[in-house]
């Protein structure tokens, strides 16, 4: 497994927990649930608290994706040059052939006739 690869699966579950806290938490403020008549004080007891740990949480997995996306553009960046492409390299010659010009025909314009 590439480092991107490691990357990329740490990238996706931390997204997935992301999108899991996000949905879990209570709706703060007046935005559509207070028009249909829910959201007044309902916090009670350990609700404030369980508030607190989802938003911190939030906060936290949020940093941790944009690092880890940070951290992928750079095993991008060192993992440049794979095997596959060191072969191909390897393989393609350093000097392109020449090519006999003299036996062409002679270019044409986009009117047909012989340009000079």
């Amino acid at each position: 497994m590439s480092t991107f690869t490691i990357f990329l699966v740490l990238i996706v579950i931390v997204a997935f927990l992301l999108v899991v806290v996000i949905m879990v938490q209570n709706p703060k403020g007046g935005g559509l649930s207070s028009s249909f008549g829910g959201g007044g004080t309902q916090q009670m007891g350990g609700v404030k608290k369980t508030t607190d740990f989802l938003d911190k949480s939030t906060w936290t997995l949020a940093t941790v994706l944009l690092v880890l996306i940070l951290l992928s553009n750079v095993a991008i960046m060192d993992g440049g040059a794979t095997r596959e492409s060191r072969i191909i390299d390897e393989n393609t010659p350093t000097t392109l052939p020449e090519t006999n010009t003299q036996n062409l025909p002679p270019a044409t314009t986009t009117e047909g006739q012989e340009s000079e």
